[in-house]
């Protein structure tokens, strides 16, 4: 419950603690910071055209639901890959594995 009330309040944040792949953080923050940007300009400032500008509030509420439905993806993912485990597919793309040479080394010994 916790987690779904995050996710639908502050997207990026959850899928930041509740899932793995924090690389999916940043993206889903755009969207979220510009959903959040999109309502106060049309409710606010009415947007392009005068008075309350509906079309750019819908925009924006469309830009949050994709944040948090992505953020709502990204959470499931994490739990069917079980990314706890260092034999899951997404991880193992994300962290380097044991035997992996580090790409500095590889600079260091070309000089």
């Amino acid at each position: 419950m916790k987690a779904m009330l995050l996710t639908f309040l502050t997207p990026p944040l959850a899928a930041c603690r509740y899932g793995c792949a924090g690389c999916c953080a940043a993206p889903i923050g755009v969207f979220w910071l510009t959903g959040i940007i999109s309502i106060l300009y049309g409710a606010i400032w009415g947007g392009p055209a005068e008075g309350t500008g509906w079309q750019t509030v819908m925009l924006g509420i469309g830009l949050w639901g994709t944040a948090a439905l992505w953020a709502i993806f990204t959470i499931r993912g994490a739990d069917e890959d079980k990314c706890a485990e260092r034999s899951s597919t997404l991880c193992s793309k994300i962290l380097p594995s044991v035997d992996e040479t580090d790409p500095f080394d590889e600079v260091r010994k070309a000089r």
